[in-house]
C-alpha cells in the first residue's frame, strides 16, 4: 500500500515540480532545469516530478535523458499532461520511478470510465511504474456523478497515491478537503498537490503523507517564476519541524 512513499527515506517527502519551457533554446532549456534541480536537491527537496507545464515533448525528453544518463541518484516521475500513455512510455524509457496523472477517477462519464480504468491498470501492471493521481483536481471535471466517497475508492484501485488540490495552481489545498479524503482514504498515501507553504504546511501535512511544491518555491512565488534557493529553505525548515 505504501510502495509510493517507500521510494523516499524522508518521512513526508517533498516533491518539486520541474515546470520546463521559458527559453530562447534548448540550451538554455535545460540550464534552467539543471539549476532549478540543483536548488531543490541541495535545500532539502526529496525528488522531483518533470512536467511539460511550459515546455513540449523535446523539453521532457532532454530533461528525462539528463537525470537517467547524469543524475540516477535522483527520485523522479513523470507527468506527461493529457497524454498518460506518453507519460509510461517516457518512464520506462528514462527509468522514472514513478507517473503523476491529473485524474484517475471522477472526471470521466461512466460510460468512458470503465474503458479508461482497464486502459490505465493495463499500463500500471504492463509496465510496473507506480501512478499517483488526482480525484477532485484542479481544473478537471467532474462528470461522475459519484459521490466523492466512491470516486477516492476506485481512485485508489487505480494509482498507488492519490494526490488533491485547490481549485488552482498555486492556490492553497482546503485542510477541510485534506482531512476529508483522508478521512475516506486512511492509510492510503495521501499527496497534497498545490498551494503548500511554511504557514500552512505543518497542519496540512500533519493529515497528509507528502506534497508537490512548485509555486511557493519560486523566487515570486508563481509557476513563471525560477526556483528560490531562500523559499525551499523555509519551506523544508518547517516541514523538518513537524518529522521531528
Amino acid at each position: 500500500m505504501n510502495k509510493f512513499l517507500d521510494l523516499f527515506d524522508q518521512e513526508k517527502p517533498i516533491i518539486g515540480m520541474l515546470h520546463l519551457g521559458r527559453k530562447n533554446s534548448c540550451k538554455e532549456a535545460l540550464e534552467l532545469t539543471k539549476y532549478e534541480l540543483n536548488t531543490y536537491l541541495d535545500n532539502g527537496i526529496n525528488g522531483v516530478i518533470v512536467e511539460d507545464y511550459f515546455g513540449n515533448l523535446d523539453d521532457m525528453v532532454m530533461t528525462l535523458e539528463y537525470l537517467y544518463l547524469h543524475r540516477n541518484d535522483v527520485i523522479y516521475g513523470v507527468n506527461y499532461l493529457n497524454d498518460y500513455k506518453m507519460a509510461f512510455d517516457l518512464a520506462l524509457s528514462y527509468q522514472a520511478k514513478f507517473v503523476q496523472i491529473d485524474s484517475v477517477s471522477g472526471h470521466l462519464l461512466p460510460f468512458k470510465d470503465k474503458e479508461y480504468a482497464q486502459k490505465l491498470n493495463y499500463l500500471r501492471k504492463l509496465n510496473n511504474i507506480l501512478v499517483i493521481g488526482g480525484v477532485r483536481f484542479k481544473y478537471q471535471p467532474y462528470l461522475s456523478g459519484r459521490s466523492l466517497k466512491e470516486d477516492l475508492e476506485l481512485g485508489m484501485q487505480r494509482c498507488d497515491g492519490i494526490v488533491v488540490t485547490g481549485d488552482k495552481t498555486g492556490s492553497e489545498t482546503p485542510l477541510k478537503k485534506v482531512a476529508e479524503f483522508k478521512h475516506f482514504i486512511e492509510d492510503f498515501p495521501l499527496i497534497i498537490g498545490a498551494g503548500l507553504t511554511p504557514d500552512n504546511c505543518i497542519p496540512s501535512l500533519t493529515v497528509a503523507d507528502a506534497a508537490i511544491v512548485g509555486s511557493y518555491v519560486k523566487h515570486n512565488h508563481k509557476d513563471i517564476g525560477t526556483a528560490s534557493a531562500k523559499n525551499v529553505k523555509k519551506l523544508v525548515y518547517k516541514v523538518n519541524t513537524l518529522r521531528k
